[in-house]
């Protein structure tokens, strides 16, 4: 049967492949975008079965008028994919506390809310599946990213603790990690203003190679549409879905990593409890 998906952030990149390749198999689609317009081929082509709304979603209020809106309008959605999002790269002390707020408002309080506002209508329809756009640097981090990276590991930590409130409701998520794709996303980047010390550094040194030529693109983001979307069909969906060759290997390296790094302090960590006999003491004092 055919499905209702609300996506946010559908203009371009993966949000607009997504509107595209459902639409195309029959499903309908409720499209937010920040560029006006930036649908009119599709809704020329598919009429009713795309609806666009303006939106910015780090605007609260919005968020709410907009998804409750879409609700009313359609009666059931089965998917809320939260994608709106940009990127910032440059080091964390070039970055200014305007464009902090930006991108936290929009990547991570902007897919909250989003989220939030969705749940009451998916409680009172007794299911629904979330999915949250997030990224390999959700997991692994790159220098020069790092503000793009608080906000993906922010959100997959939002999302970790939010399926386990809403699992008694029939309502299920999806992390989506792309790996680097060739997408629009590049040159949608705010590059802050530099500073001279770090010419030479492993921060300048990636934004070089990104917007150099340098840094070689193997993601191709219509074969990681398709993974989203068979994942999303399936009977049960995987809670974490990384895509690309290159987000595989670099979130393996920092698995390992980390688990090495947990092991070898095993015997501090483990000490920090109160030993068997003080519990006991103190339990007998109860």
């Amino acid at each position: 049967m055919d499905k209702t998906w609300l996506i946010t952030g559908a203009s371009s990149g993966f949000g607009r492949g997504l509107a595209e390749k459902l639409l195309a198999r029959g499903d309908r689609v409720i499209a937010t975008v920040r560029r006006t317009g930036s649908l009119d081929d599709l809704v020329a082509q598919y009429g009713e079965r795309l609806r666009v709304a303006d939106l910015d979603v780090s605007e609260p209020d919005a968020v709410q008028a907009t998804v409750d809106k879409a609700f009313a309008d359609v009666g059931r959605i089965d998917f809320i994919v939260s994608n709106a999002a940009f990127g910032i790269l440059g080091a964390a002390e070039e970055t200014g506390i305007d464009q902090m707020r930006q991108i936290i408002d929009t990547n991570l309080l902007g897919s909250i809310v989003v989220i939030k506002a969705a749940l009451p209508h998916l409680r009172a329809q007794g299911s629904g599946r979330i999915i949250q756009v997030s990224s390999e640097g959700g997991q692994i981090a790159y220098p020069g990213f790092s503000l793009y990276h608080a906000t993906k590991w922010g959100i997959e930590g939002f999302v970790e603790s939010l399926a386990k409130e809403v699992a008694p409701f029939d309502i299920e998520f999806m992390i989506v990690e792309p790996g680097p794709a060739r997408t629009p996303f590049i040159g949608s980047i705010v590059q802050p203003d530099p500073i001279a010390a770090y010419d030479g550094t492993p921060a300048h040194d990636l934004k070089e190679a990104a917007f150099g030529g340098g840094w070689v693109i193997k993601g191709d983001p219509a074969r990681m549409v398709d993974a989203m979307i068979a994942a999303s069909d399936a009977p049960q969906m995987p809670f974490r879905l990384l895509l690309g060759s290159d987000a595989y290997a670099g979130v393996r390296a920092a698995l390992t990593e980390r688990l090495a790094v947990l092991e070898a302090g095993k015997d501090v960590t483990l000490a920090a409890d109160f030993t068997e006999e003080e519990l006991a003491a103190m339990q007998a004092t109860v």
